[in-house]
C-alpha cells in the first residue's frame, strides 16, 4: 500500500453439555451457519426488493464502517472486497479524522473496513487480501493478549463449560445460554465465573496464538491502522468506573509503547457506547470512536466518538452484502425486531 497511509496510520494508530452440542471455533467469532445460511438467504430476495435501489441511491450520501471479527473464508472475503471495489470508495482510517477536521464531508459511497478483536487472521488472510487491492483499514485489539497462545474469554467459557466447568452462577441449562448470562453479569461476578469454569473444567481449552507487537507494527506498515479495544474486552456497561479507565488507559498505554505513537482511535468493546469510556477516551486524546450497531452513518460525522459500523463477516454472500452496504438489510432487521417487539 502507499506509504503516506501506513506512516499516517501510525497515529490512529454451566451446567454439563449435551453430548450432541460441538465446541465452538477457537478463533473468530461466528454465527451458526444455520443462522448465517437464513441470513444469506434473505438477502438474495431483499437484493431484489423494489426499494433496494431507493437504499442504494441513499448510500451513496452516507458512510458505511465495515466491523469483521477476523477471516475465516478469504475467497468469500476477496470477493467483497471486489465489491467494495466496483461500488464503494473505500477510505482510510486518516480520512475519515480528515473528513471531522476540516468538516468536508467524504467521497460519496466511502467504506472503511475495520476488525474487532483482531486475531491472526487478520495479518495470515486479510491484509494480503486488502494490499492486493489496495484497500486501507483498520484493527481494534485486545492490549492483554498480544503476544500470548489465550484464547478470547468468551471461546474460553464456552469450551470449559461444554467440558464439564461449572459456575455457581451459570447454572443455565444449556451452553448457548452462557454467553449472554455472563456478559449480562457485573465484571466481578463475570471475571468470579470464569475463574470458577477454569478449576472446575476436566480439560483446559486449546491454545490460540495471538497477534505480536512486532505483528502489529506489520500490520501498520501494511495500511491496516491500529487501535484500542480495551485490555481484555469486558462489557463496559457491567464494569464500574475505575474498571472502565482501567481497561482503556492500560491498552492505551501498552499500544502506545509498542506503536511508538498513541492510538487516537476506540471501538467499544461489543459495539454499545458508555459515556463512561467516551470522557476516558478525551482525556486521553481520542478522536474517533467506534460503535456496532448495523447503521450507516453521514459522510461527516456527527459524533466523532459514537460512529456507526455495520456488522458483516467474511462468509456473508455477495448479494446479502450489497443489502448490507445499502442500509437495506439493517433496515429490515430492525423493522422485524420492532415487529417482534
Amino acid at each position: 500500500m502507499p506509504q503516506s497511509q501506513s506512516t499516517t496510520s501510525m497515529s490512529m494508530a454451566p451446567t454439563r453439555p449435551a453430548p450432541f452440542v460441538r465446541p465452538l471455533p477457537t478463533t473468530t467469532r461466528r454465527r451458526p451457519t444455520a443462522d448465517r445460511g437464513r441470513a444469506d438467504a434473505r438477502g438474495e430476495w431483499l437484493r431484489f426488493a423494489p426499494v433496494q435501489p431507493l437504499f442504494r441511491a441513499r448510500a451513496a450520501q452516507r458512510l458505511a464502517v465495515l466491523a469483521y471479527h477476523g477471516v475465516t473464508d478469504h475467497r468469500s472475503f476477496g470477493a467483497q472486497l471486489d465489491r467494495l471495489r466496483r461500488l464503494a470508495t473505500p477510505v482510510s482510517l486518516t480520512a475519515v479524522l480528515q473528513a471531522v477536521t476540516e468538516q468536508r464531508p467524504l467521497p460519496p459511497r466511502s467504506v472503511l473496513v475495520t476488525f474487532d478483536d483482531a486475531d491472526r487472521s487478520v495479518l495470515t488472510h486479510a491484509l494480503p487480501a486488502l494490499d492486493a487491492r489496495d484497500i486501507p483499514a483498520t484493527a481494534f485489539v485486545i492490549s492483554e493478549l498480544i503476544g500470548t497462545e489465550r484464547p478470547f474469554w468468551w471461546h474460553e467459557a464456552d469450551f470449559l463449560a461444554r467440558h464439564g466447568g461449572r459456575a455457581r452462577s451459570l447454572d443455565c441449562g444449556h451452553p448457548s445460554q452462557l454467553l449472554p448470562r455472563l456478559k449480562a453479569m457485573p465484571d466481578p461476578d463475570r471475571r468470579r465465573s470464569l475463574h470458577e469454569l477454569r478449576v472446575s473444567a476436566d480439560r483446559r481449552p486449546p491454545r490460540q496464538e495471538q497477534l505480536t507487537p512486532a505483528d502489529l507494527l506489520a500490520l501498520r506498515d501494511g495500511g491496516v491502522a491500529i487501535g484500542n479495544h480495551t485490555q481484555g474486552h469486558p462489557c463496559l456497561g457491567r464494569c464500574d468506573d475505575a474498571t472502565v479507565r482501567a481497561e482503556i488507559t492500560g491498552a492505551h498505554d501498552a499500544l502506545t509503547r509498542w506503536l511508538g505513537e498513541p492510538p487516537i482511535a476506540f471501538a467499544y468493546p461489543d459495539g454499545g457506547h458508555d459515556p463512561r469510556a467516551e470522557t476516558v477516551l478525551q482525556e486521553l486524546g481520542y478522536r474517533l470512536g467506534f460503535l456496532s450497531d448495523h447503521r450507516l452513518g453521514p459522510r461527516i460525522p456527527s459524533h466523532p466518538l459514537q460512529i456507526s459500523r455495520l456488522q458483516v463477516d467474511s462468509t456473508t454472500s455477495t448479494r446479502r452484502f450489497d443489502t448490507i452496504l445499502s442500509g437495506l438489510e439493517p433496515a429490515y432487521r430492525r423493522w422485524r425486531r420492532q415487529a417482534v417487539a
